[in-house]
């Protein structure tokens, strides 16, 4: 049985120095309207496809956070079932947290956030404005723009002319893309975080030319009333490995992890670690996503530098646990270590002669899920013929905005917290509609059906081909029904001015509401 915890306990285990896995199980929209400051994120909808990555020893504490709604007692259950064995929930969730008088922030990520802003005050790193930097396009000076996001998100928007070389690329791969010591280098992201921390990596690492943070990044060319680029499509060069300038690199690399306590570790060093029962050690390759699918070592996880800095919490779910990083050009790893020690990471880099292998293929496709078991397959053509004879019902459990975007005339939006509620009172076989069939076969788990159902993918050119009719609602399920969207986060991409100053003053508000232990995880510079 699941043990009951306040939220004081919770608090104090929080910083008594052994490992915690503090999970909100509420789905993603609903956890970012208000959470608490170093929970993280696993929607209950997902819990059984994500939990044995983010908390892969089965014998951690974890702590569940639910909207005293019972999704926490529905979510230990699961848990348990997969072998986790020492499972509590915060007593009354989110309101025992609230009423309890500590603090709930809205957003995503907020350790890396705030860290971002704490950094730029600790290393005072320069910092240009929009209109600084327009300028100097309009005169025509020599400046170099890079962005240092993730290439999916460089071609929604960015700054006129710049080049996507996400933040941990940037001192590997500076010099095919600035080939003097004098060019301005600026750096930019969608706000500020990504900005910060990529400008200051290059700084640490050694490179003399000035560099600098776009302040507010995209939004804060856009809310200047200056045009975006979109859809671009300039990428990271690659590297000449005898350049000697790598050299220089390594070696401010290696100052860096020093100088924060990220040891170097060997292969058997490793291995120990994995095999201690009582300690969590993440294995993490930081390099790009073509170079980790040609090869790594084996049990790693995909996190790219600049992500892994930007989103902790969304590779590692343990407080307190090791992580383990890793490259080959003894530059990334490095200089990405140094950072998460400065935000309270026990984070230390494999070096040595490692041996590679293609990644462990993914769960895909109809394989189910952990602890679920898969759903049959159905073809549109049979689901046309089944809805026409009136012996089915469609259940779509995909992103409420892909709903709203497109979906089978007919179907009703659902999600694995609420399911069970919306499809009962009603025999009919169910067919639920979803992009990846783990989602479905959770959700029809938690629907109390005598039959599972079956599982239809695919998109609306497939489904009008099947001769399915398929409408848009823009506003159905409403916002209040779409507890999956954050719409504080992603409204400001969409043309949403002043939900771009609330996001940017968030952002900047982040350390004045930490208490004092909170900030007291981060290791900066004084």
């Amino acid at each position: 049985m699941t043990s009951i915890i306040s939220a004081l306990t919770v608090k104090q285990w929080l910083q008594d120095g052994n490992e915690i896995a503090f999970l909100d199980v509420r789905e993603h929209g609903q956890y970012g309207e208000g959470h608490p400051f170093f929970v993280v994120s696993a929607p209950y909808s997902r819990l059984e496809i994500d939990v044995t990555r983010l908390v892969p020893r089965r014998s951690t504490r974890i702590v569940l956070l639910d909207d005293d709604d019972g999704v926490a007692a529905r979510a230990a259950a699961r848990l348990a079932a997969l072998g986790y064995t020492d499972v509590h929930a915060v007593e009354h969730g989110v309101n025992g947290w609230r009423a309890a008088g500590f603090e709930l922030f809205q957003g995503v990520n907020l350790p890396s956030k705030t860290f971002g802003e704490l950094a730029e005050h600790a290393y005072d790193t320069p910092r240009i404005q929009a209109q600084e930097l327009d300028a100097m396009f309009q005169r025509g000076d020599r400046v170099v723009v890079l962005d240092g996001r993730p290439f999916e998100e460089y071609q929604k928007m960015n700054i006129p002319g710049a080049i996507c070389c996400p933040n941990a690329e940037l001192p590997y791969r500076i010099h095919s893309l600035v080939t003097d010591d004098t060019t301005p280098i600026v750096i930019h992201c969608a706000g500020r975080t990504r900005s910060i921390i990529g400008a200051q990596t290059l700084i640490n690492a050694g490179v003399r030319n000035p560099v600098y943070a776009l302040e507010n990044g995209t939004q804060g060319w856009y809310l200047n009333d200056l045009q975006l680029e979109h859809g671009s499509s300039r990428r990271y060069p690659q590297v000449d490995a005898d350049d000697p300038r790598l050299a220089d690199r390594r070696a401010a690399a290696a100052d860096q992890a020093e100088r924060h306590g990220a040891v170097a570790i060997d292969l058997a060093q490793l291995q120990a670690w994995q095999n201690e029962s009582g300690r969590s050690t993440f294995l993490l390759d930081v390099r790009t996503p073509e170079e980790f699918a040609a090869g790594t070592v084996a049990g790693a996880q995909h996190a790219p530098g600049g992500q892994l800095l930007q989103g902790t919490d969304q590779y590692v779910g343990v407080r307190g646990a090791r992580l383990v990083l890793i490259d080959l050009d003894g530059i990334r790893a490095p200089l990405t270590a140094a950072w998460l020690r400065q935000i309270g990471h026990d984070a230390v880099v494999l070096k040595g002669d490692l041996p590679l292998a293609p990644p462990a293929a993914a769960h895909a496709g109809n394989g189910g899920s952990a602890g679920v078991a898969a759903l049959p397959a159905i073809i549109a053509a049979e689901v046309a013929a089944g809805l026409a004879a009136g012996q089915l019902r469609l259940v779509d459990v995909r992103a409420s905005t892909k709903y709203r975007a497109g979906h089978i005339d007919g179907a009703v939006w659902a999600i694995r917290p609420r399911v069970a509620a919306i499809v009962a009172d009603d025999n009919r076989p169910v067919v639920w509609v979803a992009d990846d069939a783990r989602v479905a076969a959770l959700a029809a788990a938690d629907a109390g059906l005598a039959e599972g159902g079956r599982w239809l993918s695919g998109d609306a050119a497939a489904w009008r081909a099947a001769g399915l009719a398929v409408v848009a609602t823009p506003d159905v399920p409403s916002n209040a029904e779409s507890i999956d969207y954050l719409f504080f986060v992603h409204d400001r991409h969409d043309g949403n001015r002043e939900a771009a100053r609330q996001y940017l003053a968030w952002e900047t508000g982040l350390i004045a509401r930490l208490d004092a232990s909170e900030l007291a995880s981060f290791r900066l510079p004084h």
